[in-house]
């Protein structure tokens, strides 16, 4: 680590847990982030910024207008501009020494398993529960830890999955059973993205540092209307059909 590195990174790597190791450990790892939106934007900054060695973003999506009250890698000349793009761009004018690959797709089947498996965390930025359910179960598959996050309205939800272990994002949700909503159908406070991307940035550092207790087998719930915040206890769902098996 050069003399710039070391000034660069300080801060973090003042941290009594952390130190020169994680921070190498960080340079020396590969991120995948599925989504390059409202929780992507702050994911792909923070990331970019602590030092993470490669990005990979993915999104098939172009900036739009309504985007840019929450989407805060995005500004407003980006307009009809792929966001991976422009993501990209944003995380490269913090920090040009990382290495920055945008994936123009949504990623899907063959493609989507090549991509976990070659990542050491996934961050799961994503809106709809399709992509979730395929996300998690290419993350079983390949043995990946998975980050995850919503939000809808005033509300977030954020946890991490351990890689071999349970439980996972089937776990929690069965198919049918969570609300198909949709912050252009119900709305988001626009800070409120970059609070949940912004705790993913935190726990994929955790991880790919190795250091803190992620929130394996935790969910942690916050209303933002009343400002409170709690953590529930996920037990693994023993006749979950993507992990149930995979032990």
């Amino acid at each position: 680590m050069n003399d710039e590195q070391l000034l660069r990174y300080s801060r973090q790597i003042m941290l009594p847990d952390f130190d020169i190791a994680g921070q190498e450990r960080l340079a020396a790892s590969r991120a995948l982030i599925v989504g390059a939106g409202g929780l992507g934007s702050p994911v792909a900054l923070y990331l970019g910024a602590a030092g993470v060695g490669e990005l990979r973003i993915a999104d098939d999506d172009t900036v739009d207008l309504s985007n840019l009250q929450r989407q805060i890698a995005h500004r407003h000349d980006a307009i009809d501009q792929p966001k991976v793009g422009s993501a990209a761009r944003a995380v490269a004018a913090r920090n040009p020494e990382i290495t920055l690959t945008p994936l123009q797709e949504r990623l899907e089947g063959e493609r989507l398993k090549t991509e976990v498996a070659g990542a050491d965390v996934v961050i799961d930025a994503t809106d709809n529960l399709a992509t979730r359910f395929a996300l998690n179960a290419a993350c079983v598959a390949a043995q990946r830890p998975l980050v995850s996050a919503a939000v809808i309205r005033w509300e977030l939800q954020v946890t991490t999955f351990r890689p071999g272990g349970r439980p996972c994002y089937r776990c929690i949700y069965a198919e049918g059973d969570e609300p198909q909503l949709t912050c252009s159908e119900s709305g988001v406070l626009g800070p409120l993205p970059g609070v949940a991307g912004t705790l993913e940035a935190v726990e994929a550092i955790k991880v790919l540092a190795g250091v803190g207790e992620p929130l394996f087998g935790r969910l942690l719930l916050m209303d933002a209307l009343s400002m409170r915040l709690r953590t529930l206890t996920v037990p693994p769902d023993p006749h979950c059909p993507v992990c149930a098996g995979a032990q």
